[in-house]
Parts: C-alpha cells; structure tokens; sequence
C-alpha cells in the first residue's frame, strides 16, 4: 500500500494546490490548461478512491481521497445558486483555516508589536526626552491639561463609530499592503503601532496615573480585538512578502497567487470583524459603564476571536496528512 501512496500522492496533492487556489470561487479563476489539469486530476482520485476501498483496508486514506473527490466533485458540479453556502462556508472554514494554516506569520507579526511598545513603554517610562523622539508632545499636553480626548466620542456616537471603523479598517489594510516590499514594509507598520501605543501609555501613566488607567479602561473594550486583526493582518503581508522571497518549489507567480488567495481572506474576515470593533469603540469604550464591564467585554470578545479562528470548522479528513 505504501507504494501506491508513493506513487499517487503528487496527483493528490496538485490537486489540493488547485483546491486551494478555487477557495470562494469557480473554475473560472483558473487558466485553460489548469480547468483541463483540474477534471483529469479529479478523474484520477475518483479511479484512486474505487482501489483503496477494494485493496486498502486503511481508513484515513480512503477518508482522506472520499474528502478529495467530494470537494472536487463540488467544485465541478456546483449549482449557480449557492452564494449562502459560500459565504457559511467563508465564516465556518476558509477564514479560520487560512488563520491556522498560517499562524507562524501571524505571530511574527504579533512580536513585531509586542517587543517595540515594550521597548517604547520602557525608554518613555525612564527617561522623558524620548517623548519628542517618538512625536508624543501632544499626547504629553493632553495628560497634563487633563483632557480626555476620547470622551467627546459620547456626543456623536454614530459619526465616531463610523469614522472609527474606517481608520482601523485603513491600518489594517496598510499592514496587509506594505507586505509587498518582501514582508518588510507590514513588520514596520506594526512595529510602527507598537511604539506608539507604547509611548502613549508611557507618557500617560508617567505624567498622571489615574489618566493613565481611565486611558486604559477606554481602550480596553475594544482594543483586544482591534490589535488582533493588526496582527492578522500584517501577518497576511509578511506571508506575502515570504511568498515572494522563497516561494518553494513554486514559481513566484504561483507561489504569489496562492499565498495571495489566503492573505485576503484573512483582510476581508478583520475588514468585517473590525465593524465589531468600531461599534464597541463608538459606543462601549467612551460610555459610563463600569470598568468592570469594559475589561469584561475586551477580555471575552479576544477569548471569542481566539476560540473562533484557531478551533472553529476543524475538519481533519480534509488536513493534508503525513500518510501522503
């Protein structure tokens, strides 16, 4: 059995490239030759599936090609009107698998964060003159009139959210689109927010604390989420500019187009879980709620998002196996 394994996995796996590349779309996506590439590969693990269930009494293979032919059956035979299901099917699988598949750029852009508003917290927080190294005069102003800036959220809730939504939705999208200079350009995009959120909180806590924990209180609600899709979203750019550095035994082209496919379900999923974010910000994080509440809601909706997007539509008949 192991022979035939040998033998047929390169079929199996080209087609799962193929799959991949079809993610929320039809044949149409692809090229002539890839459609023909497509219906003879999908011809070739049906006949594949009809020898393991005769000769094989192994149930992951049988599972894992009756996996294979299902979807590639789907994407064949599709009907016109499942728009509903695509996007379930965008929610409960594609989104959070292309999370998953990809959390090594993900947390490279997680540290990419972390280590500069550590850095940036500790230099303001032990010695003021790095204030007007990082630009933070205005913010120093700001804490010791002892002006609130966020509060005048609480008149116009609605203009506020919205105008919040689009300049996180912007931030987000920067990370994702500076990746085209080979990664580099979404690690400082993030690291560029990490000093500065840093500093702030810095200059706040070093100046008046109390400002700094009322700081803290207004962004907490929000805050969790909002920096989780910067973190998805600069690692959706990392993974494309590593794509174009080593694309593997891939062409660039080829390599660019897959990894691109998976960056931007990533974009559109935090585009769409940053209207959440903006809610809370315009509505939740400058209102009269007890602390408690806000640090309730920022730590269960990142506990949600984080449940969401790394346990959420596992389906492992369909993970590539070690057996192929």
């Amino acid at each position: 059995m192991l022979s035939f394994i040998d033998q047929k996995k390169d079929d199996w796996l080209r087609l799962e490239d193929l799959l991949g590349l079809l993610a929320g779309s039809s044949l149409r996506s692809l090229s002539r030759m890839e459609v023909r590439e497509f219906g003879e590969l999908y011809r070739r693990a049906a006949a594949d599936l009809a020898i393991a269930r005769a000769e094989t009494r192994d149930p992951k293979v049988v599972n894992y090609l009756n996996s294979l032919v299902i979807r590639a059956h789907g994407k064949i035979y599709r009907a016109d009107g499942e728009g509903k299901s695509i996007i379930a099917r965008f929610f409960w699988h594609d989104l959070p698998r292309a999370v998953r598949d990809n959390r090594v750029y993900v947390f490279i852009s997680f540290l990419s964060f972390l280590i500069p508003a550590i850095i940036a917290f500790a230099l303001v927080s032990n010695n003021s003159e790095f204030i007007n190294v990082l630009g933070l005069e205005g913010i120093q102003a700001s804490v010791e009139s002892g002006e609130r800036w966020w509060l005048s959220l609480n008149k116009a809730n609605q203009i506020g959210s919205s105008f919040i939504m689009t300049n996180n939705i912007l931030v987000s999208f920067n990370a994702f689109a500076w990746g085209a200079f080979f990664g580099i350009g979404s690690i400082y995009i993030v690291a560029f927010n990490g000093l500065n959120l840093g500093g702030v909180f810095a200059t706040a806590f070093k100046f008046d604390p109390v400002f700094g924990s009322d700081l803290a209180e207004f962004v907490v609600a929000h805050g969790v989420i909002e920096l989780f899709c910067i973190f998805l979203a600069g690692g959706a750019g990392t993974m494309i500019g590593y794509a174009l550095i080593n694309p593997g035994e891939l062409t660039r082209g080829q390599a660019l187009k897959k990894k691109g496919i998976e960056a931007t379900r990533i974009v559109i999923g935090c585009a769409l879980i940053l209207v959440l974010a903006g809610l809370i910000e315009g509505f939740v994080s400058p209102s009269s709620l007890p602390p408690a509440v806000k640090y309730a809601v920022g730590i269960s909706t990142g506990l949600l998002m984080f449940v969401y997007l790394f346990f959420v539509g596992r389906d492992r008949t369909i993970e590539r196996r070690s057996t192929t």
